[in-house]
């Protein structure tokens, strides 16, 4: 491993801007970024519907980039930082695997330069101040039931997802009910994403809607004066964090919502970083096209007005078999009838890139058990549905030398004029009422007929229309196990009845909430959960991570 400042000589990065973290990782300040000159090409990387153990999105990405600097090119990846809740849970870490991974993985999967801690510590720190406002009369007129702010934790504790607080008489303070979310799911973590520089921090801060008044009138973290603590815990926060592939390429680890109940995306300030100083900057979207990658187009793009050059699509035949209809416990075995029937949800997330305007190489992520047979059908498959290219993908095995053939045709994809997209084509209209965006995004991405909405889901969406809210963009939370609400419909399931069951409002991140079907913003421990594999060594090293 290469000391970081090496990194971040070789990427063009003055020493003056760096803050290291130790001799392997370093914030950078946001003085590095240039805003003109020349400027990279900007290429985001999703999938097709995941098995439950996902399909090595992150992988691919970094051995992409490995594969890209084996070509020459000058190339920086951009991820989420990882969440502990997965660490601990199913998925596992989030720095990739085999020999395609980001390090020191260790430091950067458990704790890292301190981000998660302090977009935690700031939402739990405003829900004391929130509560203590309303405890001593002095929030502008907002009653203990009028508290719409949660508190966050980053473990996996499904015991917090409803609770009573106030517990012991007034003293403490008013009994009422409230919840945990997920740190991953804090607006906060969302606007550490999507802000510009600090006195963007502020305003959007600023902006966070807390709760009503007894009249009904929003009430914010501005109203009662509470931006300037907030900032004061997240003021370094928002310098992203550099540290390195396996093969020495830059990577840029900053802000961490997830794909499934947030917007999916590292920060924008991430790829700004990286656009000045890289000839291609390949950034990850959470979970498939119909969740981070949609978000990123709707959400990130449209508040950060860089322009996308490609999309990268990663799947497995793994994948497809599951899919097709095969059982957890045979999907490494070869099956291409299995693989062909599960096809129409690669075929889907195909259309869904390109229904934006962007061209979308096909990445084949290969494991142990795919059959030659099966892959080369995936591959004509993927062209037959307008791929730009595909490409088999052995990153985990093989390195940046499992990725190099992806990157040939990435970097093509990504300098092509002919496929250039000149505007991108969105689901919705800003202008659309929330109804018709909600459908315009269940029609083309998920595939659905119609969408349903509860009585209160639709009460809290006319009264968001009469606050000016309706101009926000969707963030859909939703399973990731299926283009539909429903973690059962596998494939490519269309003209079902997509059901919005609550709707939120992000005003500070600058989005509308929505939940579909049952979905939880805190996630629970598996019967046999990670952790319990994991231990440290008596020199310190976690084994199993």
């Amino acid at each position: 491993m290469d000391p970081i400042n090496a990194v971040a000589e070789r990427l063009g990065i003055d020493q003056q801007h760096l803050i290291p973290y130790g001799n392997t990782k370093a914030k950078v300040s946001l003085d590095a970024i240039r805003e003109n000159g020349p400027r990279g090409k900007l290429v985001v990387v999703t999938g097709i519907t995941p098995t439950p153990a996902g399909e090595g999105k992150t992988t691919t990405s970094i051995g992409l980039t490995d594969g890209l600097g084996r070509l020459g090119h000058k190339p920086v990846v951009n991820l989420r930082e990882p969440a502990l809740g997965p660490i601990f849970g199913i998925k596992g870490g989030g720095t990739g695997g085999g020999k395609a991974r980001i390090v020191p993985e260790d430091e950067i999967n458990i704790h890292f330069t301190g981000d998660a801690h302090a977009v935690g510590s700031t939402h739990n720190l405003l829900a004391a101040l929130v509560e203590n406002a309303v405890y001593r009369n002095n929030a502008c007129d907002m009653s203990p039931e009028g508290i719409t702010w949660s508190r966050v934790t980053d473990a996996s504790d499904r015991a917090l997802r409803q609770i009573t607080t106030g517990l012991g008489g007034n003293a403490n303070s008013p009994l009422r009910e409230t919840r945990f979310d997920f740190i991953t799911a804090s607006e906060i973590m969302a606007i550490l994403a999507l802000t510009s520089d600090l006195d963007d921090l502020r305003v959007r801060l600023s902006r966070i809607v807390v709760g009503t008044s007894r009249s009904g009138d929003p009430v914010s973290v501005g109203d009662l004066g509470l931006a300037g603590p907030l900032l004061a815990v997240m003021r370094q926060t928002i310098m992203p964090n550099l540290v390195q592939t396996m093969e020495g390429q830059p990577a840029i680890v900053h802000s961490g919502p997830f794909g499934n109940i947030a917007h999916g995306c590292s920060s924008i300030i991430a790829d700004r970083l990286a656009l000045g100083y890289a000839d291609i900057v390949i950034t990850e979207a959470g979970f498939a096209s119909d969740l981070g990658f949609e978000k990123f187009m709707h959400i990130k793009t449209r508040q950060s007005g860089l322009p996308v050059s490609a999309a990268v699509l990663v799947a497995s035949v793994r994948a497809l078999r599951w899919h097709g209809g095969v059982l957890r416990r045979n999907l490494a075995q070869p099956n291409l009838d299995a693989m062909k029937a599960g096809a129409g949800n690669l075929v889907h997330h195909i259309n869904i890139v390109r229904s934006f305007g962007l061209p979308v190489v096909v990445a084949l992520n290969r494991f142990e058990g795919d059959s030659t047979e099966e892959l080369q059908a995936a591959a004509a498959i993927a062209q037959q549905a307008g791929a730009y290219a595909t490409a088999e993908y052995s990153g985990f095995a093989d390195g940046g030398e499992g990725g190099v053939v992806l990157a040939e045709a990435v970097a093509r994809a990504a300098h092509d004029p002919s496929v250039a997209p000149d505007t991108i084509d969105y689901a919705y209209d800003l202008d659309a009422s929330i109804e018709d965006k909600v459908l315009g995004l269940a029609k083309r991405v998920y595939g659905a007929g119609s969408v349903t909405w509860t009585p209160d889901a639709r009460r809290r969406a006319r009264f968001f229309a009469t606050q000016g809210w309706d101009k926000l963009p969707i963030c859909m939370a939703k399973t990731h196990l299926s283009i539909s609400h429903d973690p059962t419909l596998k494939g490519s399931p269309s003209g079902y009845a997509f059901p919005v069951s609550d709707i939120r409002a992000s005003v500070g991140a600058g989005f509308l909430y929505t939940l579909a079907g049952r979905i939880e913003t805190l996630p629970g421990l598996p019967s046999q959960p990670r952790a319990l594999a994991m231990d440290v060594t008596s020199d310190g090293e976690i084994v199993n991570l």
